[in-house]
């Protein structure tokens, strides 16, 4: 069966389905896998899991122990009829008790201890889910920044090259001093540029290898393909977001903890006897007995209290169901409008490229034949520059954009969940 599949198996399957454009600028899956497992917060939710399923087990197992009371004891008789008049006898007592639940009470716990783990799994589900959020993040601000340098390094060097072409030039007696103030002026805003980018780089490097040190950074980030819209209709993206929402169907397990647990409360107003047995020994073993106990306590104003407190909890958890995959929907749909917004932006900003590098070429020709002067040239290189930086943003933007809704869907970095999803479909 599908559920007896390994992790890797899983893995296997599940990139062998993703776009082969998403895997060549991804992490490798196997690293990625191992990076969210590793997460801090995975970790604990983990955790939480093991004690939630012993919780289960003590739930299961009832809130009542075995008691056992030995009461030994020294009696003096001073009218007895020996020598003295006084007489001294050993004495004990033993009782063993136990308080017994009510039926359909051990059947109540065993419910909320259930919907305990349950809710406890999901929520590491979720632990995993948002860690992938932040992977693909990290990774997609570190190809940007990665992006971004790079332009504003080729742009730096150029300047610098034409720099010195225009110095050499100078001595020569074949240019203004004029051309030389604009270029120097140009290369050092260039330079500004390029150290702010560089800086963001370093931040973005830094922040990825701080949370997730095992996915490793090639020496140089792959470039990013131009993107595509996502597949399929954005109803059934937002479909498959809310169904596979780890979220929504933890809050509906902890809701029916609640609701059970309200049920065990109610039913805890009729109180759990305590039964045992009592045996004695008096007058050195003269006298021995041997009875049953029966204790019933009587339920008063507080088991009342308690059992309206929990059936509110239960209602409010309901609603914060409700809320939750309001929430869920909501935040969806707004992802899928935000990823097919984001392709329209990036072909936007791939057409106005197009457009400024066609008119940087004229430029380039005009000031060739002396039609336009250096600083006309170099504005127009300027606006071709921010051109191509909003282009490669928008490029990255989109990608990342379409990468959160299959994150967000389960498609991306959910290997036994979308396997789990495609076994029961």
């Amino acid at each position: 069966m599908i559920h007896c599949l390994s992790r890797l198996a899983c893995t296997a399957i599940v990139a062998a389905t993703l776009p082969a454009r998403a895997q060549d600028f991804l992490p490798p899956a196997d690293r990625a896998h191992a990076a969210i497992g590793a997460y801090a917060e995975v970790r604990a939710a983990d955790s939480y899991v093991v004690a939630a399923r012993e919780n289960a087990r003590a739930l299961a197992a009832g809130p009542h122990d075995t008691q056992l009371m030995l009461m030994p004891l020294r009696r003096s008789v001073s009218d007895a009829p020996t020598v003295n008049g006084k007489a001294r006898y050993g004495e004990w007592e033993v009782q063993l008790t136990r308080a017994i639940r009510l039926p359909g009470k051990a059947a109540l716990d065993r419910e909320a201890g259930a919907h305990g783990v349950a809710a406890a799994e999901l929520r590491q589900g979720d632990a995993e889910h948002q860690a992938a959020r932040l992977l693909l993040a990290s990774w997609m601000g570190w190809l940007r920044a990665d992006a971004a340098a790079a332009a504003a390094r080729a742009r730096h060097d150029s300047l610098a090259r034409e720099r010195d072409t225009i110095t050499r030039r100078l001595q020569l007696g074949d240019a203004a001093r004029r051309e030389l103030d604009q270029i120097a002026a140009a290369l050092a805003i260039a330079q500004a540029d390029l150290r702010q980018a560089d800086a963001e780089l370093q931040a973005q490097r830094l922040a990825l290898r701080a949370n997730f040190p095992q996915v490793p950074l090639p020496e140089r980030a792959p470039s990013l393909p131009k993107p595509a819209p996502l597949e399929d209709t954005p109803q059934s993206w937002i479909d498959r977001i809310v169904s596979r929402s780890h979220e929504i169907r933890a809050a509906e397990e902890i809701a029916s903890e609640r609701d059970a647990l309200a049920r065990r409360a109610n039913a805890d107003r009729l109180p759990d006897p305590t039964v045992g047995l009592r045996t004695f020994s008096e007058r050195d073993g003269m006298e021995r007995g041997l009875g049953l106990v029966v204790s019933i306590p009587f339920g008063g104003a507080r088991r009342s209290a308690e059992a309206r407190a929990q059936a509110a909890a239960a209602e409010a958890a309901r609603s914060e169901t409700e809320a939750m995959r309001r929430d869920i929907a909501r935040d969806a749909q707004l992802d899928v409008t935000r990823a097919q917004v984001a392709v329209e932006l990036w072909q936007a900003a791939h057409a106005a490229r197009t457009a400024n590098a066609a008119s940087l070429a004229r430029q380039h020709r005009a000031y060739e034949l002396g039609e336009i002067g250096l600083a006309e040239r170099l504005q127009a290189e300027r606006l071709d520059a921010e051109s191509s930086l909003t282009e490669l943003r928008t490029r990255a933007d989109a990608h990342e954009a379409a990468l959160r809704v299959r994150v967000d869907s389960h498609e991306l970095w959910h290997p036994e969940d979308k396997i789990e999803h495609q076994d029961h479909s």
